[in-house]
């Protein structure tokens, strides 16, 4: 009889590639992995592997094999979503990941959650931006927090998961407070911050190619910009006056500190932010409150104007 355990093991090499990778994810060593992948070619009669010296791929059979894996996880997961929602009271563990800027907005409203069911426990992870869906298809996260500048994803969905756009979150100016255009009313003109000194995300994240198209929307690239990682310290860079930016909404739900807010044009681009689950964890009652959280939460971010 084939051991679930060792087909999540099949599954994830799958999804990785390698067994290290395999490995490093669900906290075994490597030599534990390749042995219980070779239990598992035994309990299935065929080769799932085709090893060599300092790699290993998948075989034919093991990728029917892996095929196979992910819907009976999924079958499993949804049998015991099933019977928890029978259950009077949420409980369990709920993991969940984001994206920095989210992980930020979201806790709050997912920590109240925990206050108001004590048997439900949260795990919060921030994702790298390599990362996007692939935690809570794995089935290493039940939730995930991405983002979306292409307003594509919604329509890439699958049978396997399920997307709840959260939010719309637009790019904003952030300058000092001390700043010329702070005091305007108005949307800012781009065209007239063009000799400012910019902060912005390095080449090739997605914040950054956003704020790559607003400025060829507006005619062309500023003439300085300097390259910083991370929204956070990009803002604290603005607080201190040392240059402006672009940003989305989101990265100021900790507080705008010592900066001004601007809408830019209309047409500026913005991310669209989903809570993305397994469709067999629907029914699970610790899910439901998780998702309930993030929405209202979600409404409350898009009428906050931060100032």
């Amino acid at each position: 009889m084939l051991d679930p355990h060792r087909l999540k093991l099949l599954a994830e090499f799958a999804d990785r590639g390698s067994i290290a990778a395999t490995a490093a994810a669900l906290g075994y060593t490597a030599s534990a992995v390749s042995q219980q992948l070779a239990v598992l070619e035994r309990e299935a009669g065929a080769g799932l592997l085709d090893r060599t010296a300092r790699s290993a791929e998948l075989t034919d059979a093991g990728r029917r094999l892996a095929g196979h894996a992910r819907r009976i996880l999924a079958m499993m997961e949804t049998a015991e979503a099933d019977l928890a929602a029978q259950a009077a009271e949420p409980e369990g563990r709920v993991v969940v990941t984001a994206f920095p800027t989210a992980a930020v907005a979201f806790a709050p409203a997912l920590a109240h959650s925990l206050r108001v069911h004590p048997s439900l426990t949260l795990l919060l992870r921030q994702t790298r931006p390599d990362e996007g869906l692939r935690p809570v298809s794995s089935g290493e996260a039940d939730v995930a927090l991405v983002d979306d500048w292409s307003g594509r994803m919604s329509r890439e969905q699958t049978g396997l998961l399920r997307f709840y756009r959260l939010i719309r979150d637009p790019l904003v100016l952030v300058v000092p407070r001390g700043h010329p255009v702070a005091s305007q009313q108005q949307r800012v003109h781009l065209r007239s911050l063009r000799t400012e000194a910019w902060m912005v995300a390095p080449a090739g994240e997605p914040s950054r190619q956003a704020v790559d198209r607003l400025f060829a929307s507006a005619g062309g690239t500023p003439a300085v910009s300097w390259e910083f990682e991370g929204l956070g310290t990009i803002l604290s860079l603005v607080a201190r006056g040392i240059g402006i930016a672009a940003v989305p909404r989101l990265a100021l739900a900790a507080g705008a500190g010592r900066v001004a807010v601007r809408d830019l044009p209309a047409n500026a681009p913005a991310r669209d932010v989903y809570a993305v689950i397994r469709t067999s964890s629907v029914r699970r009652p610790a899910i439901e409150v998780v998702l309930a959280a993030l929405h209202t939460a979600a409404r409350n971010l898009a009428t906050r104007k931060p100032r």
